[in-house]
Parts: structure tokens; sequence; C-alpha cells
């Protein structure tokens, strides 16, 4: 409660001063309980190799994207991006996403990343991918967007804020359009179906949200996916993904 109560304090002082944040998220609250990383333990070569469970799934080109997006998270998700590349250029990439959004300069940051390396990226939606998150779920490699049966995905425009001088506050206002633009057109250009800027700009408007189905229909995703293939022709199998 106290780390809960301070956080509050510092954020209370910080939004009291002149700043410009453009935010692409739910809504969260603090939690109050800490969840410890598992640890994987491995016999190798004779001796005991001790990974947290991150760092386990690395070694399997897993990669998983979970909470908000914030500048400390987009550092960590494109250190292992391009880390994968560079062990392995051609191999595929698994990110696995359950995010409410967050910073969209961050989300880009993660975006960028995944069009830029050879490796081709399939994103999974475990849970949610809302706002930032489900920019990132399209982002994914043509053919190897998935989401399972009982997730959620949320698409809407970003949202921001600034507090300072008139002429300051139409700049950044005439900023956050820009950006508006700029992400409507990401999902045009990853959509599997036929949609306009207008009509993306008209659908996020306000919060849209969908099951796993309907970002199937909508062609955010290529496949929900049930269980996991065993077989290494298919896909979904077991070492292609996801």
């Amino acid at each position: 409660m106290f780390i809960c109560s301070l956080s509050r304090r510092i954020f209370q002082s910080v939004s009291a001063c002149p700043q410009f944040k453009i935010s692409f998220t739910t809504s969260s609250r603090c939690q109050d309980w800490f969840i410890p990383t598992p640890l994987i333990h491995e016999n190798v070569a004779g001796g005991w190799h001790t990974y947290d469970i991150y760092s386990r799934l690395l070694k399997e080109r897993i990669v998983c994207l979970n909470g908000p997006v914030n500048d400390g998270l987009s550092a960590a998700i494109v250190a292992q991006l391009l880390f994968l590349e560079g062990e392995s250029p051609e191999k595929q990439i698994n990110l696995y996403i359950n995010s409410p959004g967050g910073s969209v300069t961050a989300g880009l940051a993660i975006y960028d990343t995944i069009q830029y390396i050879r490796s081709p990226v399939s994103t999974i939606c475990i849970g949610q991918a809302a706002s930032m998150g489900s920019l990132l779920l399209v982002a994914g490699a043509q053919g190897k967007r998935y989401a399972l049966p009982h997730a959620s995905i949320m698409l809407h425009q970003p949202s921001g804020g600034y507090i300072g001088q008139a002429s300051d506050i139409a700049i950044h206002a005439k900023e956050i359009l820009r950006v508006r633009e700029r992400l409507n057109q990401i999902y045009v250009n990853h959509l599997n179906k036929s949609y306009t800027v207008e009509e993306i700009e008209k659908l996020l408007e306000r919060d849209h949200f969908m099951p796993a189905e309907g970002a199937l229909e909508m062609g955010l995703i290529d496949k929900v996916l049930d269980t996991r293939k065993t077989s290494s022709n298919s896909p979904e199998s077991l070492t292609t993904l996801p």
C-alpha cells in the first residue's frame, strides 16, 4: 500500500508540471501484490543452469509483451527482437501480446523494429490487445497473426494532454492529429480487408471492442487458435508457432 500511495503522490506532482504525452491505452489501476518470476533449472553438460522463465522462452524465440506499453518495456522488447534477429535472421520470432496499450512513441518503437528486422514476427493475442496492443498485433507478418478464443481486442483513437501557453497547446493539438492520421494509416496498411483511412477514422472514433472472431472478420488477425498442433507441417506447430 505504501508503494501505491507513494506512486500516486509522485504522479500527482509530475502531472502538475507542463508536459505533453500521447497515450493509446485503456484504463488500469494500481495493483497491490508482487508476482515473483519463476525460475527454470536445467541439467546442462553435467551441471545445472538456472534461467528466469522469460530468458528460457527467449531461447525458443518467444517474446512476451505483458502490461502497459511504456519506454522501459519497449526498450526490452526491441532489444530482444534485435538479439533474436542477430542469432538467426531467417527464423520466426513469436510475440505474445497481453496489453491494455500505452505510450504511442514507445509502441511505435516496437512497431518499427518489427518491420525493420529480417526475421518474420508472428503475433499472438492472449488476454487482450487493446489500443496500442491491437496495433502491434496487426503489425505481425502476414498470415502469422493469431488470437486465442477468449482474447479481447480493442481499437480507438489516441488521447493526450498538454498544459502550457495557448500557442503551445495549439501546436500539440496539431501534433496529436498528425499522430492519429499516421496510426490510422498503419491499420489500413496491415488489415486483411480493404478499408480507407476515413473508414478507419470513423471506426476508431470511440472505443471499439471485439472478440477474437470479430478481429478475424475485420482482418486484424489471420486465424483464431483453439489448440496448438504437434505436426511439424502445421503452421501452428510447436516448432513454428504459436
